[in-house]
């Protein structure tokens, strides 16, 4: 697999899994905080922040010749993920499956942006 090819499929696997978590949150809200402890307005809002993030993830893959810069945007919008979902333990009372369904997608959301981070290496490497 070429390093760009590796870049691509990260990225992809990144909007899938963005959109997913997206799909959930804006469509049942109300379902998943009764599960989580977790507020309705607040999965509601992060449904909704994570279109525009996917919709650029996308836009980012899809382009013939990945741009460094983007892939360096989106790492940089996981990392602020991954920190929010710190944020958002420490400042709320979840269940155990609320703090389940916040660890479990800071830490997939960090894994992408390390793989991505790897990515840019390796294409790098590839056209120096």
């Amino acid at each position: 697999m070429t390093p760009v090819t590796f870049l691509r499929r990260v990225l992809f696997a990144d909007a899938i899994a963005s959109f997913g978590s997206a799909a959930l949150m804006i469509a049942a809200p109300a379902a998943v905080a009764e599960l989580t402890g977790l507020s309705p307005a607040l999965l509601l809002e992060a449904g909704v922040v994570l279109v525009p993030f996917v919709l650029m993830v996308l836009a980012v893959a899809t382009r013939r010749d990945i741009p460094r810069l983007g892939v360096k945007a989106i790492v940089a919008i996981n990392v602020l993920w991954v920190i929010g979902s710190v944020a958002v333990l420490a400042a709320t009372s979840p269940t155990a499956l609320g703090y389940a369904f916040v660890i479990v997608q800071a830490v997939a959301v960090g894994v992408f942006a390390e793989l991505q981070i790897v990515g840019l290496k390796r294409t790098a490497q590839a056209t120096a």
